[in-house]
């Protein structure tokens, strides 16, 4: 009998061309689970098979378990009681005791070959999956082979993928037999194998039929900085060109359009606008929202956003139908873009520059004079004043030592009141907001200032309060929220 299973698992490693290590485990599989069958209960059984000799040992296992009062599973075991046959092991560790293994011969043959096949073409699409995965062929081309609900089964080569619905372009009708092309979105692993998930409406996509149709890119004299989609309407992406006598526009398009066209008959009937890219933030913006005409923008480092103004003519363009070219540019750059006509712009200064001068007024106790002065220079807080070199506040016209001195020292005194009051608050706050995980003293002191000084107090905001109250990402400001909101569901 030792000698059939060497024989057996030779045969099946050779017939399937997997290593044969893979086979001996989908019998030892098989083994185990006909002698589970021997015992009413779930026992937890082990079968080892000798590589050398054929000679197979049955085991039935246990898990050494703290004491207590809950009741064990039927794999499972005291530590109490596990020491007294088996002294010196841990909890955690386990417990073996043999078993008579059932005859070879006695199993089911056929549930046998099912298990052992089984893990086989599990262990085939393996590797024909890590083979198509080491040649990093991001762009899949495949056939439709089946439709499952609403989703396209994608077999290219001796590779399948799962085309989802959402990841199809609204209002493609994929048939089986179509020939599609798809972006390689991520490998998802569950107890079916490994697949491969795919999309057409990625931003990489675009990008990679564009290196496909371009052969500049390839070669590197043009890169694709970016993209931006939105699928089977319009898409924008930025080229920037490594060598200084191509034209990355003019090359993307091609000779009578003839390369943007092949890339929007693979999108649908996309519409693509290729951007020229730019390192200043400013001025790819710019690119962006072309053909519109930018009159001015001012940058927020911040906020990491840009106030963007235009003439009123120019202000539709901008926007785009439902504010698809200003959602896709911004997209594109990274950059929260607000749009806004020019007298807009200036009810914006003037009120900003209204609220600069009161809070100079009162943090520095000065006329309103002075403190106009320091914003039409550009101060926009009280820290400027306080940390800008003497000698830039001394260029401005009516400014002597004396005066700006006397200046940096009421900032940095009103500095130092407004920290003692910050920590005096954070003192008052209480212990079961300052434990919540991911909580820290700068947030605490946020939280303080805005007169929130319990968990209750945080557990009644919702995640764009806290978000513009303290700057953190949406998801920071969610997990402290439910963690704040844990005792309502205790």
């Amino acid at each position: 009998m030792s000698r059939e299973i060497l024989l057996l698992v030779d045969a099946l490693a050779r017939e399937k061309n997997v290593n044969k290590e893979i086979v001996f485990g989908a019998l030892e599989q098989a083994l185990a689970s006909a002698t589970k069958k021997r015992f009413q209960e779930d026992a937890d059984i082990r079968v080892a098979i000798d590589r050398d000799t054929g000679d197979y040992h049955a085991f039935r296992c246990w898990e050494i378990v703290e004491d207590n009062d809950h009741e064990f599973t039927e794999s499972q075991i005291a530590w109490t009681d596990a020491q007294v046959s088996h002294p010196g092991l841990q909890i955690g560790d386990l417990v073996e005791e043999p078993l008579e293994a059932v005859e070879f011969g006695r199993i089911g043959a056929q549930a046998a070959k099912q298990v052992i096949l089984q893990r086989i073409r599990d262990a085939e699409r393996e590797q024909i999956l890590t083979d198509f995965l080491d040649r990093k062929e991001y762009l899949v081309t495949g056939t439709v082979k089946r439709m499952e609900r609403g989703s396209a089964i994608i077999e290219s080569g001796r590779v399948e993928g799962l085309l989802p619905r959402d990841q199809m372009i609204p209002k493609e009708n994929l048939r089986v037999g179509d020939r599609v092309r798809a972006f390689l979105l991520r490998v998802e692993r569950s107890g079916r194998g490994p697949q491969l998930i795919l999309s057409r409406t990625a931003p990489e996509f675009i990008a990679k039929l564009f290196e496909l149709e371009v052969p500049e890119i390839e070669e590197g004299l043009l890169e694709i900085k970016g993209a931006a989609r939105d699928p089977g309407a319009r898409a924008k992406i930025a080229v920037k060109s490594n060598d200084q006598r191509l034209d990355p526009i003019g090359t993307c398009v091609g000779m009578r359009g003839s390369r943007v066209q092949a890339v929007t008959g693979e999108l649908a009937g996309e519409r693509v606008d290729i951007i020229l890219w730019s390192p200043e933030a400013a001025q790819f913006v710019i690119n962006a929202l072309a053909p519109a005409e930018v009159s001015s923008i001012v940058v927020d480092e911040e906020k990491h956003s840009m106030d963007v103004v235009l003439e009123e003519d120019q202000l539709a363009q901008a926007i785009g139908r439902s504010g698809q070219n200003v959602r896709l540019a911004s997209e594109l750059t990274g950059w929260e873009l607000n749009i806004m006509t020019v007298e807009e712009a200036q009810k914006k200064n003037e009120t900003e520059a209204l609220a600069m001068r009161a809070l100079f007024v009162e943090k520095l106790d000065v006329d309103e004079e002075i403190a106009d002065m320091l914003v039409q220079e550009g101060f926009g807080t009280v820290e400027e004043v306080a940390y800008v070199p003497i000698g830039e506040m001394l260029e401005i016209e009516g400014f002597d030592e004396e005066l700006v001195n006397e200046l940096r020292a009421r900032a940095r005194n009103a500095l130092l009141t407004d920290a003692i009051a910050s920590e005096e608050k954070v003192e008052n706050v209480a212990h079961d907001l300052a434990s919540l995980d991911g909580m820290d003293g700068e947030m605490l002191r946020q939280l303080a200032v805005h007169g929130i000084v319990n968990s209750e107090d945080l557990a009644e905001l919702g995640v764009d309060e806290l978000v513009e109250m303290t700057g953190v990402d949406a998801e920071r400001a969610s997990t402290l929220i439910m963690a704040a909101r844990a005792p309502w569901f205790a």
